[in-house]
């Protein structure tokens, strides 16, 4: 495989080509991920309740992002490492670029993700025109959990769904490189994914986006608590973590997962 890039992400979106993507938080799991042709790595936030047992994402600090990121660059391969901006360092077009180039000097970040709709269109302009590779997020924002209410589906209504394609529009106009849509209806999520020429990641999204991820620890059955209903466990099919993992990437290459049971 040679190296994951915007445009190998592009391509793979034209040919009709899924892409596997999973958490990763250290190099041993990455080069578990790599092996298995998992494309993306994600170093998500969602370490601070996955490691750090914190009850949200919110606490996350960016020096842990920083060490996390520079742990899975290091065992990373020809695979692409998106890494989370954390909760209030993307504030303005100028701190966000700061925190960017942090990422990416000191961990080895090929592309950041963000989260916001409307009011981070500026910042994803900002950050494209400084040659930042961005996946804009959508849907439900884990960071502003507070302000949601709990972690709820969103875009249900014809009013959240029209305002959510008007902002992934607006993203890609901006200058993001792809798109992350987290609990969002199956349909709506289908209508982004055929609107955009950028690819499409879906979490709890359904089977009609570009690209799929899951928290590695929810698929492979370990995270305390219940897993949430977009999340499978795959390693009662694959047997082993390897196996798990190379049981994910086939079956999200050939559509079997996300499954009905799967999605919104």
């Amino acid at each position: 495989m040679s190296r994951i890039t915007t445009s190998t992400l592009r391509k793979m979106k034209q040919d009709g080509e899924k892409i596997a993507c999973l958490t990763a938080y250290d190099a041993s799991f990455a080069q578990i991920l790599v092996e298995a042709g998992v494309e993306i790595l994600l170093v998500g936030d969602s370490l601070g309740m996955i490691l750090q047992g914190q009850d949200s994402t919110l606490p996350v600090k960016l020096e842990d992002m920083v060490y996390h990121t520079r742990m899975v660059r290091a065992a990373s391969g020809d695979a692409l490492v998106m890494a989370d901006m954390p909760f209030m360092t993307y504030i303005k077009p100028i701190q966000a670029l700061a925190t960017a180039g942090r990422l990416m000097k000191e961990g080895g970040a090929h592309m950041v993700k963000l989260e916001g709709g409307a009011p981070m269109v500026e910042t994803v302009a900002h950050l494209a025109e400084h040659g930042i590779p961005v996946c804009a997020h959508l849907g439900l924002l884990p960071q502003s959990v507070n302000k949601l209410g709990g972690y709820k589906v969103q875009g249900r209504s014809d009013e959240q769904a029209e305002a959510m394609l008007r902002d992934a529009r607006a993203m890609e106009d901006a200058g993001a490189d792809c798109l992350l849509l987290e609990c969002v209806p199956s349909a709506l999520a289908a209508t982004i994914s055929a609107a955009l020429a950028i690819p499409v990641i879906g979490i709890g999204a359904g089977p009609h986006c570009d690209a799929q991820v899951l928290v590695l620890y929810d698929m492979l059955g370990i995270t305390p608590g219940k897993r949430p209903k977009f999340s499978k466990d795959f390693l009662l099919q694959g047997g082993d973590i390897r196996g798990a993992v190379r049981t994910y990437v086939q079956a999200v290459k050939d559509g079997s997962f996300p499954a009905d049971e799967h999605t919104f």
